[in-house]
């Protein structure tokens, strides 16, 4: 750029003033302390800034006096400005010379060289500005910014360098030339000092991956240092959520290879012993509390499992209590007494009554899209209320769980008078809004195409707007789901969908429709339970797909010549559409993943269905789940068992549907066909009847394949399944060819199936490959030895 240095002062008249005395030199204070009086100036070089900006810049006024140093100072703040490349001043006589040649306006910015970021992302860092005056500063800073994202793309390599062309009237062209270099990858991930829990098993808690077969499409196996340092703090929930209270990470340490293209990450720890819970007391010198009454609402077990999330539920618990009974500033605070001997923790709770601090405000900032309504609706707590710490806290974990913000950071301050404090509230936004393209097949459904999209703070209301349409070649379904998650202001879940689904598959002589809407109502009945109401409406169309058929007066199935025979009963039942008008409730109780204890959890879910409210069906469907999960051998193997049971009840002689009734079409029982267990009318075994009832069990056990690194996310599954369709209000199926009517048997048989699984989490879709052997099945039961599923979404 050929820029010259900062402005000087000529003093070239004072020197040759003072050549002509005895002195032989000069000290530059002697200079420094000269003064001089202008009654005029002359600035040259200036085209855009004004002569008069400059002079009043640089401090200068006609006939006053103005030292050295001063005019010094005035130099450099007219370098300081920005404008100038270059500034000098040179005293002549009553006359003061300014000399300045300004900076260039920029006429373009542009950026070459890269491929792997795109331009909207990297124009988005750079604050030089077209038609602004170019500041080699602020380029060099852009550079630097812009070297930095690449960093964070795991491009530690990539240099920019700031250039510029020079064209007509004082403009420059501004490029940033990029040389992005490689990536540096997580080419190892290390533990030393682990003896508790497996390399394989911390990685998996890490957000960083090992470089696997898949590095060219995912970014987790990229280094990124900020990446660390998140990886780190993980490390220890995951340590101290299992009890080993005195973990320690001794230090996580990147190594850069010599070819700079590949890092190796070493986490040095010091796990300890693992704690558990010895006795939980309750205590209290306050007269108003009832110790018995707050020593019941412990729900930690003596030998639990030590967990700072169980201790911390257990505090909101109490606190909860304090306030139902109209105690203000009640504080449950633990004191933990340890025990070496036996490795154990004595918890006291010590109800006391906390410093009396009241909510000023609360400040929200960063929203632009967000109405301030949602984010305030995270917090228990509103203005004028006592101030308690934990509970700003957990309203700050449920800001962040929204997942509509990169970050959220909620603080408290002191406000304008004493005992009162202000919680700001600090949010950085990030799209919501999603469009997903999915290809999926699977033995059974065959290929299938589906698009989606989901908008989760739909015009920053809080509001969930879901499309889909999945389309397959023997199945079709597409459904738009509206939900407002905070109905009335309250935590009410107001939900309103529609669907149209269609079936035709190959080999069955009946096609399904079913078209409907359906609204609900949902809201916590305690700590881990939800009940959902609704009301439903679906109209329901069985009909023919081939050529038609007729029935004698003894209603007997004639297919004729060349036809398939087909069953009576769904004979009757394909008749006009039928219209299910019903009201029902489903309760939810949940501890898989949000339970004090993170190895295990069960999940219970009872719902019941009642149709009749106008509409040609009556009937009563009762559905009962349970879940149960855990894991073993130090987190390495999954359990999980599940037992489903449902019963459908006709209600004023009327008769189901096989729109109603129960189908094997969910993996009720895996290693059998959608709808390849249940009652089948022996004359037409085509299409399965469905039955009133259902149960099944399943029990799974998934594990790390040894001899694969767990970087590819590959796991294996052993799992057994057994369970039954039966019952029929309408068991009359037809001509059976020989002695007239036949009856279908619609009694209860267990069917079962074992299986291995093979699961491949990959960042294109999730895999799995299932290999089944039936076990117990009868002839016309409908078995599948082996379904893929695979779901990529782009």
């Amino acid at each position: 750029m050929g820029a010259r240095s900062g402005g000087r002062i000529g003093y070239r008249p004072i020197l040759t003033f003072l050549s002509g005395t005895a002195l032989a030199a000069v000290t530059a204070a002697a200079i420094h302390a000269q003064s001089f009086r202008f009654s005029s100036f002359d600035v040259q070089g200036n085209q855009r800034i004004e002569t008069a900006t400059i002079l009043s810049t640089l401090g200068v006024t006609p006939g006053e006096v103005v030292s050295a140093g001063a005019l010094n100072d005035g130099i450099q703040r007219l370098q300081a400005s920005g404008l100038f490349e270059s500034v000098e001043v040179v005293p002549q006589g009553n006359q003061l010379l300014v000399l300045v040649e300004e900076y260039p306006t920029i006429s373009r910015i542009s950026i070459e060289g890269n491929r792997r970021v795109d331009d909207e992302v990297l124009n988005q860092i750079i604050r030089s500005q077209v038609r602004r005056v170019y500041d080699p500063r602020q380029a060099e800073q852009d550079a630097a910014n812009l070297a930095q994202a690449y960093a964070q793309e795991g491009r530690l390599a990539a240099t920019v360098v700031p250039k510029i062309i020079r064209r007509s009237d004082n403009r420059v062209d501004l490029i940033f030339e990029v040389a992005e270099g490689q990536v540096s990858e997580v080419e190892r991930i290390s533990f030393v000092g682990n003896r508790a829990f497996s390399d394989r098993r911390l990685r998996r808690v890490l957000e960083t991956k090992q470089a696997g077969i898949f590095r060219t499409f995912i970014g987790s196996d990229t280094f990124v240092a900020d990446r660390v340092a998140f990886d780190s703090q993980l490390l220890r929930d995951f340590y101290l959520s299992r009890g080993y209270i005195d973990f320690e990470l001794l230090s996580a340490t990147p190594e850069l290879s010599p070819s700079r293209d590949a890092y190796f990450l070493t986490f040095r720890v010091q796990e300890g012993q693992q704690f558990r819970f010895n006795n939980v007391t309750v205590t209290s010198d306050l007269p108003e509390i009832d110790i018995d009454a707050y020593q019941r609402q412990i729900r930690i077990d003596d030998g639990d499992v030590y967990s700072p999330q169980a201790v911390e539920r257990q505090i909101q618990r109490l606190e909860l209590l304090a306030t139902r009974d109209g105690l203000s500033f009640i504080r449950a605070t633990p004191r933990v007494t340890r025990n070496d001997a036996d490795l154990s923790l004595d918890i006291e709770f010590v109800i006391e009554r906390g410093e009396r601090v009241f909510v000023e405000r609360i400040d929200i900032e960063g929203n632009a899209t967000t109405l301030d309504r949602v984010i305030r609706r995270q917090f228990e707590t509103v203005e004028g209320d006592p101030f308690n710490p934990r509970e700003i806290r957990a309203a700050a974990e449920r800001i962040r769980a929204l997942g509509y913000f990169t970050q959220a950071e909620v603080t408290a301050r002191e406000g304008t008078d004493e005992g009162r404090v202000i919680v700001d509230v600090d949010v950085e936004e990030q799209p919501t809004g999603s469009l997903g393209f999915g290809v999926s097949y699977s033995s059974d459904n065959q290929a299938s195409v589906a698009f989606s999209f989901a908008e989760t703070n739909f015009l920053g209301r809080g509001q969930t707007l879901n499309f889909a349409v999945d389309t397959g070649s023997q199945a079709s379904a597409s459904n738009i789901t509206f939900v407002e998650p905070a109905f009335l202001d309250r935590d009410l879940a107001f939900s309103v969908s529609a669907f149209y689904n269609e079936t035709s598959r190959d080999g069955r002589n009946f096609d399904s429709k079913d078209i409907g809407f359906r609204t609900g109502l949902g809201f916590p009945v305690g700590e881990y339970s939800r009940l959902n109401v609704f009301y439903s409406l679906t109209e329901t169309e069985l009909e023919r797909n081939e050529d038609p058929f007729d029935v004698n007066d003894d209603g007997i199935v004639d297919p004729g010549e060349g036809i398939d025979p087909v069953s009576a009963i769904l004979l009757r039942d394909a008749g006009d559409p039928t219209l299910t008008s019903s009201v029902g409730y489903s309760f939810v109780y949940n501890t898989i993943g949000t339970g004090l204890d993170p190895t295990r959890g069960i999940r219970l879910t009872f719902g019941q269905e009642f149709a009749g409210l106008g509409g040609d069906e009556k009937f009563v469907k009762t559905t009962l789940g349970v879940d149960a999960q855990r894991t073993v051998r130090n987190d390495e193997v999954v359990l999980r068992a599940s037992l489903d049971v449902g019963a459908l009840v006709s209600l004023d002689d009327t008769v189901s549907v096989r729109g109603n009734r129960f189908i094997n079409n969910t993996g009720l029982i895996r290693g059998f066909a959608s709808g390849g267990i249940g009652p089948r009318d022996p004359f037409a075994p085509d299409d399965p009847l469905g039955g009133n009832y259902f149960a099944s069990a399943r029990f799974e056990a998934q594990f790390p394949l040894g001899f694969i690194p767990e970087e590819y996310g590959i796991s294996g599954a052993l799992w057994l399944d057994a369970g039954s369709v039966w019952g029929l209000d309408d068991v009359d199926g037809g001509a059976d060819g020989d002695d007239g009517i036949g009856l279908v048997d619609d009694d209860f048989f267990l069917n079962s199936a074992v299986g291995f699984s093979i699961l491949w989490d990959t960042q294109i879709g999730p895999l799995r490959f299932d290999f089944s052997e039936a076990i117990d099945k009868r002839d016309f039961d409908e078995t599948q030895s082996f379904d893929l599923t695979i779901q990529t979404r782009f």
